[in-house]
């Protein structure tokens, strides 16, 4: 294949990182003399411009390919993939135009560029070696993106800590992909599945799993990998948090379930309580159950609204993994559609957090109160994304949470003990109504201290009114994405 060949089908990735190259280029040669507001406005649009020329060219031009054994995966439920990270991208860059928290408005928007870009090559990728070297680009560039407000010592801490933690994941993974490779002599998950299959747990073999699993846990915030996430939620710039919780979380769950489904296919296990069996399904379900049970009894004691968000995110977490043990077709379909609604669910909780911290200077429970009458609009938009994430029917949350828990219960996990952890998951949902309700109370129900009215940018009110009807809309209509991702399935032969 040449080079040409080659570029032809990583366009979208390409267009994305010219575009970023291009916001760069522009803001320093360019712009440097314009009103910052100026300067951000030409920086969006040039960013946005590549990001929709690269979904053009994915829905225009739809192609299938699988380079030197998964380096490159093209396929339709990749490239659905890579049109929901793009359209968060999008969506990020449109909440950060009135953010006024940098100066280096060309280097913060080709960051957010290069991140969006590392996270499609990572779900386009079945090879340990090109999913390593595209897991440390976006993450590179988030722990840059978490630091860029120098005005607020919370936003360096955040950066530090981020940095800490997934350096030391990195070298978990690092670690479990090289043993992975030293047991079946390739990079390729296919391969690395057919070396292993039918072979028993040996040592190494276990070693290798609970490094790989230890890795990505940092990655998606899974207890007891979670520390960071508080802190870079809160410290992080609202728009960088909001960036870091939506898309990372996307690219983060769908490498995952690759990885295990396909890479340590044939090392399931079981985790039912009477038919337990090592693998790496029992490893899921005692993460994702210490997920459910630290994120969402946490969450209750929070007075800041960003805590409160990460870890809710941690409890998600317990409910997306649940999505990758129930691997398969309508598994897979059914983790991608809770991925990307609560991506786009959380993105628009940050907004509104973002503007209420900007005028308000503080994003406490308290700072919320009254927002119904000093922004109506904001407030009904809050409404709906706080009840989304408490999986509120009909919103986009409930049926996330209902497709994967029903995907569990019809069998698709080795071992139907496992209904333990949905018993658990369903328990905890309910928990998580008490401090979803908190929020809700300080908005529609406490008195505001200053009683001033809530200045909303008309760009973002825009978005956040459009992602708020994304939501409804992806929760009454649910089988329009679902059909859609199983239709993708079937194509692609999973």
């Amino acid at each position: 294949m040449s080079y040409l060949e080659l570029l032809e089908l990583a366009a979208p990735e390409t267009l994305v990182v010219i575009a970023a190259f291009v916001v760069l280029a522009a803001d320093l040669f360019g712009m440097r003399e314009l009103e910052p507001q100026f300067r951000r406005i030409i920086g969006v649009m040039i960013s946005c411009v590549g990001c929709i020329a690269a979904i053009g060219w994915m829905i225009a031009l739809p192609q299938r390919a699988d380079i030197m054994g998964g380096i490159l995966v093209i396929d339709p439920v990749t490239q659905v993939v890579k049109i929901a990270l793009l359209a968060l991208t999008i969506l990020t860059l449109l909440i950060s135009l009135d953010s006024d928290f940098t100066e280096h408005t060309g280097e913060y928007f080709a960051l957010v560029l290069l991140a969006a870009s590392g996270m499609m090559f990572l779900v386009s990728s079945a090879d340990i070696l090109m999913i390593f070297i595209s897991l440390e680009l976006t993450s590179i560039s988030l722990y840059v993106l978490a630091a860029f407000n120098k005005n607020d010592g919370q936003s360096a801490e955040a950066s530090l800590k981020y940095f800490l933690f997934g350096g030391m994941s990195a070298a978990f993974t690092l670690f479990g992909l090289s043993l992975l490779y030293g047991l079946s002599g390739s990079t390729s998950l296919s391969q690395i599945s057919a070396a292993i299959h039918g072979t028993r747990l040996d040592p190494l073999l276990i070693l290798a799993l609970v490094m790989t699993l230890v890795g990505f846990g940092f990655k998606v915030a899974a207890a007891p990998f979670h520390l960071w996430a508080p802190d870079v939620y809160q410290g992080a710039p609202a728009p960088s948090a909001a960036f870091i919780a939506s898309g990372s979380k996307v690219a983060g769950f769908i490498v995952l379930a690759r990885v295990l489904a396909t890479g340590f296919a044939g090392a399931e296990g079981s985790a039912g309580l009477l038919n337990h069996l090592p693998g790496w399904i029992p490893l899921l379900a005692i993460v994702a159950g210490l997920s459910m049970v630290v994120g969402n009894f946490a969450a209750i004691v929070q007075t800041s609204v960003r805590r409160l968000l990460a870890y809710s995110a941690i409890a998600h977490a317990g409910y997306m993994l649940l999505g990758v043990m129930a691997h398969g077709a309508a598994g897979l379909a059914s983790l991608i559609y809770y991925v990307v609604t609560y991506g786009l669910t959380t993105l628009g909780a940050f907004g509104v957090v973002a503007i209420v911290q900007q005028q308000t200077g503080g994003d406490r429970l308290s700072d919320f109160a009254g927002l119904s009458r000093r922004s109506p609009g904001m407030a009904l938009c809050m409404m709906v994304f706080i009840l989304s994430l408490a999986g509120i029917p009909p919103l986009a949350g409930f049926f996330g949470k209902f497709y994967i828990f029903s995907e569990v219960l019809k069998g698709n996990v080795p071992g139907m003990g496992i209904i333990w952890l949905v018993a658990l998951a369903i328990g905890l949902s309910a928990v998580s109504l008490y401090y979803y309700l908190q929020v809700l109370k300080q908005i529609f129900v406490a008195q505001s201290q200053t009683g001033t009215s809530l200045r909303t940018p008309v760009v973002q009110e825009v978005v956040l009114i459009s992602v708020a009807l994304a939501v409804i809309t992806l929760g009454c209509m649910p089988e329009w994405l679902i059909q859609r991702l199983t239709g993708a399935m079937a194509v692609a032969g999973l």
